[in-house]
């Protein structure tokens, strides 16, 4: 398939279309339903999607009105974003895991004038919302929910939406498109926020079909593409990395996309959908990599000695090492433990991209050392979002996310911030000109990244530029360095360190609940955390795995004390984003008195 057409496209509405009628009935879309995967063609998706375009535009919707989505992943997400879009409106997705008061945000900073959620379930929180902010006229539920007082909100079932002349809605979108340029807002995406409220990141057509250029260009002459390319969606649809690379880069290589079941199912669908391409948060590799190594454990002998080899292998390629006698155990490994290992991802697996938090290297080594090709991207929101990514003709680098996309250009400033500049940048922050003007500066992004470009151009992140540590001496400290490397301990699930302004490092740790379940049964002792905390044995043992880590940290990074948290940092307290990033001001508000107890000791 030809991808010049990306760069000449004028919208994405455009590019999907042109797709669509070049794929035909081919599947598009695939989604598990009473047991079985079914599948969407893409005859018609690009059918219902401009018939439901022409039904939002017969609600009195119009051009530049927003339209919020708050959805589970699933064929409907996709078909009504393009819809939306195809309406000449802005999408302004929504994640499932919002609070009422985060819809009430969204709604009012937005101005969202329609409101499409797919289930009941997700419809509690949002209708006191819309009824709260009174902006919303519309709601249309995709899988139907409980009927309420309307007043003034009108209710829209979705199966009357996309319903309609196919032809004649073809026509009225394709006329309607062509005068929506790539410098148009094509949605309007809220960042999950490590920190304050949530902002607005206007995207326009442009920054997203750059960025899938960039990318397509890394598939296409890198691993090369094929007429039967998978995607399968994990993340949030309503993260911009999960939009652009899971939604936007398939629709513009004419893949597929299959919609995982769940976390919990995610391992079963991998091995049932066989995907060429999947895009993950690293912490989903750090549990993978730990279920694997677990497995291998339990089977010993030769298992465990071929993995012990395979690793240790993966360590010197990482390092440009080689000694007499690797080119064999390579040949060995390709015969003995790799397949076994692909087969787990389907088989079929070209490469893993991790993106949206910064990636261990060493979860990249040990990936790489089973045979998957794994590759770090770097970017955020503002950035459409992905600037830079691994790449296996630029020599994979673990501690580096690779050289900038096609058409990004990177500059680091005086104080080490990573610049950014391109078609892929951002419009602004809807309706908050001041923090527009502190983020965009003469055509610069300022990322707030602290990093440099290696000899081959490569981009090495070393922090963030608001989350840098620096102790009372005055010495900076990357506290998800430390982080990363004491998470990969199998003790420890999650861990956020302190010392800002401080004489050491301290840290929050939350113990691996199937590692302290192992070490209750083990040491005859009930499992129930909050008392094996209390336990003099239980923290021994986790300080003899923070203590490990510290023999491979420079004095000023070595975690002197540590205190327990009373739970896991997750989405619904508040203490992680939906892209799996610990939101340190929140965890800072509830525990800094222990934190700060931890100086005293």
């Amino acid at each position: 398939m030809q991808l010049s057409d990306i760069d000449s496209a004028n919208n994405l509405v455009e590019l999907f279309l042109k797709r669509a009628d070049a794929k035909g009935d081919a599947p598009m879309l695939g989604v598990k339903r009473g047991g079985a995967w079914q599948t969407t063609s893409w005859r018609e998706a690009a059918e219902t999607v401009c018939i439901l375009a022409e039904n939002l535009r017969a609600l009195g919707l119009e051009q530049g009105d927003r339209v919020m989505l708050v959805s589970e992943n699933r064929p409907e997400w996709c078909i009504a974003d393009l819809a939306i879009m195809a309406a000449g409106c802005v999408t302004v997705p929504a994640y499932t895991t919002n609070t009422e008061r985060d819809h009430v945000h969204i709604l009012d900073n937005s101005g969202a004038r329609a409101v499409i959620v797919s289930t009941e379930k997700l419809s509690q929180p949002l209708l006191p919302a819309i009824m709260r902010t009174g902006i919303a006229e519309h709601v249309i539920p995709i899988d139907g929910i409980r009927k309420y007082q309307q007043g003034n909100l009108a209710c829209h079932a979705w199966p009357n939406m996309v319903k309609g002349d196919a032809v004649a809605a073809r026509k009225a979108v394709e006329e309607r498109i062509a005068a929506i340029g790539r410098d148009d807002t094509a949605c309007i995406i809220y960042t999950s926020g490590t920190g304050g409220a949530p902002r607005g990141v206007l995207q326009h057509h442009g920054a997203i079909l750059c960025n899938v250029a960039g990318a397509a260009d890394i598939l296409a002459n890198d691993f090369g593409l094929d007429a039967d390319e998978r995607f399968l969606s994990f993340l949030p649809l309503s993260h911009a990395y999960e939009h652009t690379g899971g939604q936007c880069l398939p629709i513009a290589v004419g893949a597929e996309i299959y919609y995982a079941e769940g976390l919990e199912k995610l391992a079963s669908n991998i091995e049932e959908t066989r995907p060429t391409i999947m895009v993950v948060v690293p912490r989903l590799f750090e549990v993978l990599r730990q279920r694997i190594m677990k497995q291998v454990d339990k089977q010993g002998g030769a298992a465990k000695a071929l993995m012990d080899r395979a690793l240790a292998l993966g360590e010197r390629q990482a390092e440009g090492r080689y000694r007499f006698g690797d080119k064999t155990l390579n040949f060995v490994l390709e015969r003995l433990l790799r397949p076994k290992i692909r087969q787990r991802f389907g088989g079929r697996i070209k490469a893993m991209v991790s993106g949206g938090a910064p990636l261990n290297p060493d979860v990249g080594v040990f990936f790489q050392a089973m045979g998957l090709t794994m590759l770090q991207g770097y970017g955020q929101t503002e950035a459409g979002p992905v600037i830079s990514c691994n790449r296996p003709n630029a020599g994979i680098a673990m501690h580096t996310v690779g050289p900038p996309l096609r058409g990004v250009e990177i500059q680091i400033a005086e104080d080490g911030e990573i610049l950014c500049r391109g078609e892929l940048v951002m419009h602004g922050y809807w309706r908050n000109e001041a923090e527009t003007r502190r983020t965009l500066k003469d055509g610069w992004l300022h990322t707030g990244d602290i990093g440099h470009l290696d000899e081959k151009g490569r981009i090495v992140i070393t922090d963030r530029k608001k989350d840098m540590i620096v102790n009372d001496k005055g010495d900076n400290v990357a506290p998800q360095k430390i982080e990363g490397m004491l998470t990969l301990r199998q003790e420890i699930a999650q861990a956020m360190v302190s010392g800002d302004r401080r004489p050491y490092v301290v840290g929050l740790i939350v113990p691996d609940a199937e590692w302290a379940l192992e070490w209750a049964n083990a040491n005859d002792e009930k499992f129930d955390m909050k008392e094996l905390q209390g336990l003099p044995a239980f923290r021994s043992a986790v300080r003899a795995a923070i203590d490990e880590v510290n023999r491979d940290l420079s004095v000023i990074e070595k975690v002197r004390q540590f205190a327990f948290a009373d739970e896991p940092f997750t989405i619904e307290n508040e203490e992680m984003t939906p892209s799996m990033k610990i939101r340190r001001h929140k965890i800072r508000e509830r525990y800094q008195p222990r934190l700060d107890a931890l100086y005293r000791s």
